[in-house]
């Protein structure tokens, strides 16, 4: 299963859509692009495998795989990107401006519920933009 993130960059902070096979399933928030700096950064366009894990902290989430250069990135629950995200993503059902969200708790939870009645094996995560940021080589 794919999962299909669009972005759209702000001067300090990132939007996106996510759907699964073409339909919208909720928005999304992220820190700027800050060319790929841990903890501060968004993660940079591409395809990345993701599975869903136990965290201590955030419990049921998706930790992203395979980001150069960067470790330890997960899709998990906040409603404001520059107080509760340290180059994460979150999944929120509305914005409501300057990188915050409302609802992410419920937002994550439809991302994986879709995920698991897929009934695939293996999930990715495709991230792409419509504005174009700096691309790592």
């Amino acid at each position: 299963m794919v999962i299909e993130l669009q972005r759209l960059y702000r001067d300090g902070w990132t939007d996106g859509m996510i759907f699964i096979q073409g339909i919208l399933l909720c928005r999304s928030i992220e820190l700027k692009w800050a060319n790929n700096e841990r903890n501060v950064s968004c993660v940079p366009e591409g395809v990345y495998q993701v599975v869903i894990i136990q965290h201590p902290k955030f419990s049921e989430c998706l930790q992203i795989n395979g980001v150069k250069g960067r470790s330890g990135i997960l899709v998990h629950v906040a409603n404001d990107a520059q107080k509760e995200l340290r180059g994460c993503i979150a999944p929120v059902f509305s914005l409501t401006g300057n990188g915050k969200g409302q609802h992410s708790r419920l937002a994550l939870s439809y991302v994986i519920e879709n995920l698991r009645i897929s009934g695939e094996k293996e999930h990715y995560l495709k991230i792409s933009s419509g504005n174009t940021h700096p691309r790592l080589s």
